[in-house]
């Protein structure tokens, strides 16, 4: 059984001051594997304090100090990759593949910042004014656990490439990768106080940095219904907030698509991270006639999607984070027979072949209507709703009939039909006929998948603020 029993704040791995201790399930085993001793109140307020005390220099910092210390933390990630990757593999019953290229991304967040750095201009003329950005203060980090490192390093370089600090709390579920990457961090050597990070629960930590006067900013990677209170709360002490949240990401096949393409890349976007991703593609809309022989290539296809043992190459889907996790997707298979949509494929209970683990078969309903739950809800599991439609209007319809508004995606093979559909999808992002990553475009949602932007300058000006300077 490993013991967690620190916490990193003003340059030190300290004690908590909290006494409450969580108890970590091994998500493919589902035996108890670690102790988690978390942070409570008090202990915020000195990680708080610290990265109050830390902002002045990190203010008067020059953009040379910032890309030195950028470099380091890149540096003092990546020579532990493998050490990263095998603790994500473990605790989080992913596969090793999507481990790999989740602390891949988390280093490179550094050298994207440098990157970012090198032709930001802090200083513009806008007639006869100087208009300095300048960081905001204290920044509240408060992230999720199905990219852990991910999103940390994304969020602390943007706090580094402003001139911001940071207080960041990581999820509670993620505590065995928290403590190494903290350690990680450490040895990148930055002044103490610029980032601190409390491990605890959302209703304790998240609470107090949510309420806290020091923080200035928070930015947030979860639900919708967490966001909200991060949103109605903060506003008491007026904070800066980015908010990245939920989705239910449609995935509009036009009926001149080629099947043999499009469906593999769909069950690909369905199931990303094993379903547990705010830009999982779970609603697949295809034209009415072409739905028999949809349903044939996803059986075709579906073979791709190979739940079990994490550090198989072969494996393309881990588990659940927690049995909680596990139930709740259960219980969305349960709504969706119960509400008349038909079971293609898949459907309750582990795949045949795992006798333990938080495993989801790899489930797609077929005659699915949009206003049915499983049309409507996040459901975070390898879950696929199909939703027929009879033309594009009709197509664009329903994409949009949701509250989130994420991510998109549109596949044919007429150019100009894609890129018309693809202009009024209501998402934050829209890929077309394919997947592609591109770092500086912004990343965020409509409606209720978020507030802001991250990534590239769109991320990079959420952390800092216009002053306009007259006379000079």
């Amino acid at each position: 059984m490993k013991i967690l029993n620190t916490l990193y704040i003003n340059g030190q791995h300290v004690t908590p001051h909290g006494t409450e201790v969580l108890t970590l399930i091994h998500p493919v085993s589902e035996q108890p594997v670690a102790q988690v001793r978390l942070a409570d109140e008090e202990d915020t307020r000195l990680a708080i304090a610290a990265a109050k005390a830390a902002f002045p220099q990190m203010r008067l910092s020059s953009r040379q100090q910032r890309v030195i210390w950028l470099q380091r933390l890149h540096d003092a990630v990546k020579a532990r990759e493998a050490e990263l990757v095998e603790t994500m593999v473990d605790e989080y019953g992913c596969p090793a593949a999507f481990a790999q290229s989740t602390v891949e991304r988390s280093y490179n967040s550094f050298l994207q910042a440098i990157d970012l750095l090198k032709d930001y201009s802090f200083e513009t003329r806008v007639g006869k004014a100087k208009v300095v950005m300048e960081p905001l203060g204290v920044v509240g980090i408060i992230t999720p656990w199905n990219a852990n490192y991910g999103f940390i390093a994304s969020k602390l370089s943007m706090v580094i490439a402003s001139g911001c600090s940071a207080v960041i709390k990581p999820s509670e579920l993620s505590a065995r990768q928290t403590a190494l990457f903290a350690e990680c961090l450490h040895e990148a050597g930055l002044p103490n106080g610029v980032f601190n990070i409390v491990t605890g629960l959302g209703n304790v930590v998240g609470a107090e940095i949510t309420r806290h006067p020091d923080i200035a900013k928070i930015s947030f990677t979860g639900s919708t219904a967490v966001g909200k209170t991060i949103a109605r709360d903060g506003a008491a002490t007026l904070k800066r907030v980015t908010l990245e949240l939920g989705g239910k990401s449609a995935n509009v096949l036009l009926d001149d698509v080629d099947l043999d393409v499009a469906i593999p890349l769909a069950l690909q976007v369905m199931s990303w991270n094993s379903g547990q991703a705010c830009i999982a593609g779970t609603r697949l809309l295809v034209q009415e006639n072409k739905l028999e022989e949809v349903k044939a290539q996803i059986l075709k296809h579906l073979s791709i999607l190979r739940p079990g043992d994490p550090r198989d190459p072969k494996t393309t889907l881990g588990t659940a984070v927690t049995a909680r996790q596990y139930q709740r997707v259960q219980e969305f298979i349960r709504a969706g027979i119960a509400e008349g949509a038909e079971l293609l494929c898949g459907g309750e209970g582990r795949p045949e072949g795992l006798a333990s683990g938080y495993f989801v078969k790899p489930t797609v309903f077929v005659n699915v209507r949009n206003d049915m739950t499983i049309a409507q809800q996040e459901i975070f599991g390898p879950v696929l709703s199909v939703i027929t439609y009879r033309d594009d209007a009709e197509a664009v319809q329903i994409a949009n009939d949701t509250v989130y508004g994420l991510q998109a995606y549109v596949s044919g093979k007429d150019a100009g039909r894609t890129a018309a559909v693809a202009s009024q999808l209501i998402a934050g992002r829209v890929f077309i006929n394919g997947v592609y990553d591109e770092p500086l475009a912004p990343f965020g949602g409509f409606k209720q998948s978020g507030l802001g932007r991250e990534f590239g300058t769109y991320g990079l000006e959420a952390y800092l603020e216009p002053k306009a300077i007259m006379g000079q």
